[in-house]
């Protein structure tokens, strides 16, 4: 029987083939659409990752995507083991998150894994905290940089830039600045 050769595929230096074939489908070429059930996609696996006996199709459901989205948007960051989908500890995907500047003005900040974009949202829970009266919720973040953006901790310029930190949704971060 004569195997038929991929076209895409190259050859590596050693003689093997190597496919330059894609499984996911490139980020800068998504539709709004399809960027949008990728976010979704994104929050199902933070949602398994809080809560491991959560299913990737519970997951799913909540998120109101698709476990097939999932699968296609984010297939390394998922393994199946006994018939179930459990996810990884981390993975590597690239997301735009958002953090309020000096001025409360929403800086887009380019995370290149989960744990940065869990960074990101245990700042913004802290600081959701700190305008609600625990003034020690920030210290762990003074001095502190994610992803290259400096995070803003100083007490002065939270309380001066506080009415356009109320229009800046602390959600942001966690829908991927949609709203």
């Amino acid at each position: 029987m004569h195997r038929r050769r991929n076209p895409e595929a190259t050859e590596s230096p050693k003689g093997s083939p190597k496919s330059r074939n894609r499984s996911t489908p490139a980020l800068a070429k998504l539709s709004a659409r399809s960027h949008g059930a990728r976010n979704r996609a994104l929050h199902v696996l933070a949602a398994m990752r809080r809560d491991p006996k959560l299913s990737l199709s519970h997951a799913a459901k909540l998120q109101g995507v698709k476990r097939e989205t999932v699968k296609k948007y984010l297939p390394s960051a998922l393994k199946k083991s006994s018939g179930k989908f459990w996810v990884t500890k981390s993975d590597r995907y690239t997301a735009t998150l958002y953090v309020p500047d000096a001025e409360g003005n929403a800086v887009a900040v380019k995370t290149h894994s989960s744990r940065e974009r869990e960074r990101i949202s245990r700042y913004l829970r802290d600081l959701g905290r700190y305008l609600r009266g625990k003034r020690d919720a920030l210290a762990p973040w003074h001095g502190k940089k994610i992803a290259g953006v400096e995070l803003v901790t100083a007490g002065r310029t939270l309380v001066a830039i506080e009415p356009a930190l109320s229009e800046f949704s602390l959600y942001r971060s966690f829908n991927g600045g949609d709203n």
